[in-house]
């Protein structure tokens, strides 16, 4: 019998038609957009089934929308499934939607507060100020002994996704993430590349929407989950009800380790990662961490029979 770990997807994976099929197809994923519409008061399966594109790839959108095929996506599989997980995480605004899964806060409250949270991160750095690139090839410690020099000589930045053993994204005020790309490749780097993201996620740059969004949180009703949460900042740990607010609010402006949460799923037994939502960027990176991992997803009605006839052992 397989041991489980579900993971939910960030910003950055969505595309115009995701969630399509699960819709037409499924009462529950149905039910999940219909309370999305509802609670947000915008027609959100419109926006993933007919973008355009340019509308969909919004912050403020972006992030509901990603959530909502998630939890849709989830209430799909998870009546399937024939052992309980014994993990869940999210990469950034996925761990909303791990949260969600594991019953920690309400569907509705995950919409709510995810809304809040976008607009925030929105508003704390002003268009063009920061940005965020990705950088292939360079271990962890070369990537922040770069990061400090450029800091010291022009300005924040600093590593905000430890995604895999060779590649961290870096966040800052883009005149210093621009520079630590042009340092990153004179050192060997494979690639650095700059992330089409509307503000310089997971950074310091985020302090002032965090102290925002702690206000927020602390309305929220937050309870023990039924399957352990790793927590993107602290993968040491677990959530909680106790837990939860705080670490939401460092998540913002403090990096996801991606690369110790795929550990630490492994450390709890974990031999299969199933992808809940848009895309297979998480499970690219869960395969480049370990080799071993049997990687899975459900984003549309292949995967998702695929992932069911895995399972069951059908193939």
């Amino acid at each position: 019998m397989a041991t489980l770990g579900i993971v939910f997807p960030g910003q950055g994976s969505q595309y115009v038609g995701m969630g399509r099929e699960l819709f037409q197809q499924f009462e529950p994923a149905r039910a999940c957009f219909e309370e999305a519409q509802a609670v947000l008061g915008s027609d959100i399966s419109r926006l993933c089934f007919e973008g355009p594109r340019e509308l969909l790839d919004l912050t403020m959108n972006t992030q509901v929308a990603t959530l909502t095929l998630e939890i849709a996506a989830w209430r799909v599989l998870a009546p399937g499934l024939r052992v309980r997980p014994s993990a869940m995480a999210g990469h950034s605004l996925g761990e909303y939607g791990a949260l969600c899964a594991a019953g920690v806060l309400s569907f509705s409250d995950a919409l709510q507060i995810v809304r809040t949270r976008a607009a925030y991160q929105q508003e704390a750095v002003p268009p063009g100020v920061g940005a965020n690139a990705a950088i292939q090839g360079l271990d962890r410690d070369t990537v922040e002994a770069i990061c400090t020099e450029v800091t010291a000589g022009s300005g924040l930045v600093t590593p905000s996704c430890y995604n895999a053993q060779d590649q961290t994204v870096v966040s800052g005020l883009t005149a210093s993430v621009e520079t630590v790309m042009s340092k990153a490749l004179a050192a060997g780097a494979k690639r650095a590349v700059r992330l089409p993201l509307s503000a310089p996620f997971h950074c310091a740059l985020m302090e002032g929407a965090a102290r925002r969004l702690d206000g927020e949180i602390a309305r929220l009703v937050l309870r023990d989950g039924d399957v352990p949460v790793i927590p993107n900042c602290d993968p040491g740990s677990l959530h909680s009800a106790e837990t939860t607010r705080e670490l939401l609010v460092r998540q913002i402006y403090q990096p996801v380790r991606w690369l110790e949460t795929i550990e630490r799923m492994t450390r709890m037994g974990v031999d299969t990662v199933i992808e809940v939502g848009p895309k297979k960027v998480l499970s690219i990176l869960a395969l480049r961490i370990n080799k071993g991992l049997r990687i899975l997803n459900v984003e549309n009605l292949e995967s998702l029979q695929r992932t069911v006839d895995v399972l069951s052992g059908k193939s």
